[in-house]
């Protein structure tokens, strides 16, 4: 057998096969074996009808099909593992000669993973530093502040709306929930709302309806509401007094295992950093990932690119759904975009997430990072401990087993680069 490798754009490549009319013949026989439990013949059992009989009963191009078919799928498999290839999707496969007796050629046209040369990335890594971590006591009471208030008592009131209220409202505007009515609930003068929005909510009774004009800031996520003054339509359902609790040591007992408020802020100051620390960690982690990948200029196939554009839609459809309340149908018909308009403008964040996720892993390979099957089995409890069983009987188990894998890959291929940017 002779093959030949042409690259392509786009890490593309296409590989020419060549069989010699011996090696098709095997392939040949195989068609014909196949094909006896698909040919009848009087006085034979399914099965057993002689190959010179099945030869004559099929039609020759459904023949040589077949065996082209078993020939392409024997050679071309075989082809990648030894040539240690990584393709990415189905291949393009065009038979370009086929005849009994004869060599078969066909050509497979496919996208594989690039080839990557990485740069020094040691010291790239190395010029990265974490920042320092600092909790201050305005974070601290922050949070004390919003454990008050989740702790506050409420008390309906039958009176116009007044700052620090807690209200319940139903409202609706044309441009959000495709018009339909939304309910809220919040407290007044704390900014959950539009500024001009809570401004005509005071001196609103329970019942009491009102038309208004609200403006949306310039930086609002939807794009084509921003700085825009919108008509809403507001029923106040209920006001209600919320009183605060003294902060105290009975406040700090009451939150759990604090004997006193010096306590309670410890434990906060504690929660604190490390949820500073991990997202200086990420942050950190990002920016070495970042400038790595900016040394490194490579072809990402189209196919690849077009899988996380439609991943990053999918986000998306998931992320209307449970923040606006709303179908992937009316926010498309609200920001006036097609489904394929929309999946356009994740390309640029598309390809950067599939560079990095590329370079990460070859620079794994280089580290001689490995991740192992005990390591992934420890992991999975982890993964699956917030599920009821009902959930868990409708995981794919296969598929988490992966991402933990990969998951567990990542993390040791940033400690390793952690530990340059240390030295």
């Amino acid at each position: 057998m002779k093959t030949e490798i042409k690259k392509l754009p786009k890490s593309e490549i296409e590989i020419q096969f060549e069989l010699t009319a011996e090696e098709f013949e095997k392939h040949f026989q195989k068609a014909l074996e196949h094909l006896k439990s698909h040919v009848k013949v009087d006085g034979f059992r399914k099965g057993k009808v002689p190959a010179k009989m099945v030869e004559e009963k099929v039609k020759p191009e459904e023949l040589l099909m077949e065996a082209g078919d078993i020939a392409v799928k024997a050679v071309y498999p075989k082809f990648v593992e030894e040539n240690k290839l990584e393709p990415v999707g189905d291949p393009e496969v065009q038979i370009t000669k086929i005849a009994k007796g004869n060599e078969f050629l066909f050509t497979v046209k496919v996208a594989v993973l690039p080839e990557i040369t990485l740069p020094d990335y040691k010291e790239i890594a190395g010029q990265i530093k974490a920042g320092s971590i600092e909790v201050t006591e305005g974070e601290i009471q922050e949070t004390i502040d919003y454990l008050q208030k989740s702790r506050a008592k409420f008390t309906t009131e039958d009176r116009p709306a007044k700052d620090k209220d807690f209200v319940e409202i139903e409202y609706s505007n044309k441009d959000i929930n495709g018009g339909k009515a939304i309910k809220d609930r919040f407290i007044l003068g704390n900014g959950g709302f539009l500024q001009d929005f809570e401004q005509n909510l005071i001196g609103m009774k329970a019942g009491e309806e009102k038309e208004f004009k609200a403006k949306f800031p310039d930086n609002t996520p939807r794009k084509d509401l921003a700085g825009k003054n919108a008509d809403f339509k507001v029923k106040m359902l209920s006001v209600q007094k919320m009183e605060l609790a003294p902060v105290d040591d009975e406040f700090a007992k009451n939150l759990g295992a604090f004997d006193t408020l010096v306590a309670l802020k410890e434990n906060l100051k504690e929660g604190i950093t490390l949820e500073k620390t991990e997202s200086e960690k990420q942050r950190s982690r990002a920016e070495m990932l970042d400038k790595i990948s900016t040394k490194i200029d490579f072809d990402i196939p189209e196919k690849m690119i077009s899988y996380e554009q439609d991943r990053l839609l999918d986000e998306l459809k998931v992320q209307v759904n449970n923040k606006f309340g709303t179908s992937f149908e009316n926010y498309l018909a609200s920001v006036k975009k097609t489904e394929e308009e929309i999946k356009a403008t994740y390309k640029l964040e598309a390809e950067k997430r599939i560079k990095n996720f590329l370079v990460l892993r070859e620079i794994g390979k280089a580290e001689n990072v490995k991740v192992t099957d005990q390591e992934v089995a420890e992991d999975l409890p982890r993964l699956t401990k917030n599920y009821t069983q009902e959930e868990l009987k409708q995981i794919d188990i296969r598929q988490l087993t992966e991402y933990s894998k990969g998951a567990l890959f990542n993390e040791k291929v940033f400690k390793q680069l952690e530990t340059f940017s240390k030295k």
